[in-house]
């Protein structure tokens, strides 16, 4: 017998192609894909009804201004009231200088990190880092809003950290800098008995003291922190290096600290101007330099309340009437801080809108 062939299957038409070549259209039928269970989500892909978490922290800086406007509405309002009285052009100057700090802080910030930071962004950011500088203790808001705009910039954490902290120190030590020239060039423009009694440096020679052994023990006791922090120091200590090894960001650095402290003491002289506070422009500088330095370790948000006491007592020591000297704090803290406040707040919650920070 022999094998027999398996019958062939005709050839199929092509799809799209009939018999006799006319083109038809060919049906396929797909099978149908599993649908998807659960709520809809919106084009960006987010569940109807879910209100994004960047929103909601933009409305966190606005709240936080009526908290802290409620707190102190007395000291507002009294502040407002003192502006009624002073001369306009004084005051005009005192706004200026004050916006002239912002650009200073930027120029500082950039000074601190070797790649270049967008300019506009930059100073937008340093806007924002005063209002949340008001609204947490003292440097952490500002600290916060800054190393979050670097790491967004693509600098990497530790160098940005390292970056925070060469501008903390280079602020620190311009301030103290302008203040012992200031009493070197101007020995007589404030009492420093009426502002330090003889019975508090003492104790607070001790406490500081303590702290720094406090601290040494922790750091001999406790070996990850012992490894982290020396960690840090070598980043900080090339980011350093790296920084001054380019005369223009060297340049930035010391030259926008010098001038961020100047701006701030020029603003309060201003106000002094403004209200007539008879004491000398050397005096108010010296007074509001050495109230800054001793609120520094006040962990109050901004420095409210703590900034004002320090301030009279500094003006009053160097000669000022309590009354005027009240008037001009009131009046410079409405400048520096109340009127730009709310400003500062809707940028900042723009800035984290936008995923600028």
């Amino acid at each position: 017998m022999t094998a027999r062939k398996p019958l062939s299957t005709p050839p199929q038409p092509a799809v799209g192609v009939g018999r006799g070549g006319f083109r038809s259209v060919t049906a396929v039928q797909l099978p149908e894909l599993p649908t998807r269970t659960g709520p809809p989500r919106s084009p960006e892909g987010r569940l109807p009804g879910r209100v994004p978490v960047r929103r909601v922290l933009c409305l966190v800086p606005l709240a936080l201004v009526a908290v802290v406007a409620v707190r102190h509405r007395s000291v507002l309002a009294e502040g407002l009231g003192q502006l009624q009285h002073a001369e306009w052009p004084w005051l005009l100057a005192a706004v200026g200088a004050t916006c002239l700090t912002w650009v200073a802080a930027a120029v500082t910030r950039q000074g601190a990190v070797v790649e270049r930071l967008p300019r506009r962004r930059l100073l937008a950011t340093q806007f924002a880092a005063g209002a949340a500088n008001h609204l947490l203790p003292t440097g952490l808001g500002a600290s916060a809003v800054n190393l979050r705009f670097m790491t967004v910039c693509g600098v990497p954490l530790a160098r940005s950290s390292a970056a925070l902290a060469l501008y903390l120190l280079a602020e620190c030590v311009a301030r103290l800098a302008l203040l012992a020239a200031l009493l070197l060039a101007f020995p007589g423009a404030l009492r420093l008995g009426a502002l330090l009694p003889e019975a508090a440096a003492g104790p607070l020679l001790a406490a500081a003291v303590g702290a720094v052994v406090v601290a040494a023990l922790v750091l001999l006791a406790v070996r990850r922190l012992r490894t982290a922090v020396l960690s840090f120091l070598r980043t900080a200590l090339g980011e350093a290096r790296s920084v001054h090894a380019r005369p223009s960001r060297a340049l930035a650095l010391w030259g926008g600290s010098f001038a961020f402290p100047a701006l701030q003491a020029t603003g309060l002289v201003l106000v002094g101007q403004a209200l007539g506070l008879p004491v000398s422009p050397a005096g108010m500088a010296v007074a509001y330099l050495a109230a800054t330095v001793a609120v520094a370790l006040v962990p109050t948000p901004g420095g409210l309340g703590s900034v004002e006491a320090a301030l009279v007592v500094a003006l009053v020591a160097a000669g000022g009437p309590a009354a005027v000297a009240t008037a001009v704090v009131l009046a410079f803290r409405v400048i520096t801080v109340w009127l730009p406040l709310l400003p500062g707040a809707l940028t900042l919650g723009a800035l984290v809108r936008w995923k600028v920070i």
